[in-house]
């Protein structure tokens, strides 16, 4: 019997690559959200958190889901309200659903498995950091408490919880990756202010893998952190693209001073250090296919573009 999973945010980066490797598999898979869908494969319900209404059939058959809804953080500037958004696209969403759990006692889910972010730990500095940690007292740091303590309210509902604290996603579909390159590509990217803050990141395939690892492995459960094992600064991030695309650095770092202008509180995102361990996922069994970034972003990328100069065969030197 094909198993059903029920997406929030399916529409997402994460989402998007999740429900197409879902129904390869041979899952059959669902959305909540809040416009009709556009895969014909993929039955979609319709929901509005801020108006309490979710669709009662949504839950009907699922046995798992797989909570990946919420605003995007960086996608405007941190005023109280957008704070506000943000928390309770995360928080309210899960809510409302283990409410329709609750006024549903005949239904089969069992699993529920959310998204988190390692904005959990703040800024951090050279500090490695476990699942055991305490979370930061900054915005984000709250943020992602309170998003995991919503999401725990299904353990009352005698719920499997797992939850991963999601690094920078590698992709070319969305995300940051993007959004280094296309200065790198232009012939002015550079480092973000000193550059030694540490970047935890994880190619889109070990994102969906962990995933597909909670769907599967019903033994797994709790919270994981969802990075790849070597972390890299910025400014080694920042070269392993530039080389990876036969760019060569030359402008100066973005200074800090002018990121914390232009993007407020919000630039803690960019310039803060988490340096993040993968150890417990691995203990859990979780093979990566990239535990490297060069090795990521060559997947992502493609082998590194030669350049024609490159191709015409050497001077000889002359004969006397």
């Amino acid at each position: 019997m094909s198993r059903h999973i029920l997406i929030t945010g399916g529409t997402g980066v994460v989402g998007r690559n999740l429900t197409e490797t879902l129904l390869q598999k041979g899952f059959t898979v669902s959305h909540l959200s809040r416009k009709p869908g556009k895969n014909p494969a993929v039955k979609t319900y319709l929901w509005n958190v801020e108006q309490d209404i979710i669709h009662p059939d949504c839950i009907t058959g699922v046995d798992t889901i797989v909570h990946l809804a919420g605003e995007g953080i960086v996608d405007r500037r941190w005023t109280d309200q957008r704070k506000k958004i943000l928390i309770e696209s995360r928080t309210k969403s899960i809510a409302l659903i283990y409410s329709l759990l609750r006024a549903t006692p005949d239904h089969s889910v069992k699993n529920v498995i959310s998204a988190s972010a390692i904005g959990y730990y703040g800024n951090r500095g050279e500090e490695l950091m476990y699942e055991d940690n305490i979370p930061s007292q900054s915005f984000m740091g709250r943020c992602c408490a309170l998003w995991e303590k919503a999401v725990d309210e299904g353990l009352e509902l005698d719920m499997r919880i797992v939850k991963f604290r999601t690094g920078v996603v590698l992709t070319l579909d969305g995300g940051a990756l993007p959004q280094m390159a296309t200065p790198i590509k232009l012939g002015v990217g550079s480092a973000i202010g000193d550059g030694f803050q540490w970047v935890p990141w994880i190619h889109i395939q070990d994102a969906i893998g962990m995933y597909l690892l909670a769907i599967e492995n019903e033994e797994l459960q709790g919270v994981y952190n969802m990075v790849a094992p070597n972390a890299v600064t910025n400014k080694q991030l920042t070269q392993a693209i530039a080389q990876q695309l036969h760019k060569t650095l030359w402008a100066p770092h973005v200074p800090a001073w002018l990121l914390r202008l232009l993007l407020g509180e919000m630039s803690v995102v960019v310039l803060g250090s988490t340096k993040v361990s993968a150890a417990k996922i691995q203990i859990a069994g979780y093979k990566f296919l990239y535990e490297k970034v060069s090795d990521a972003l060559e997947a992502i990328y493609g082998p590194p573009k030669v350049l024609q100069e490159d191709l015409l065969p050497e001077k000889q030197p002359e004969e006397s």
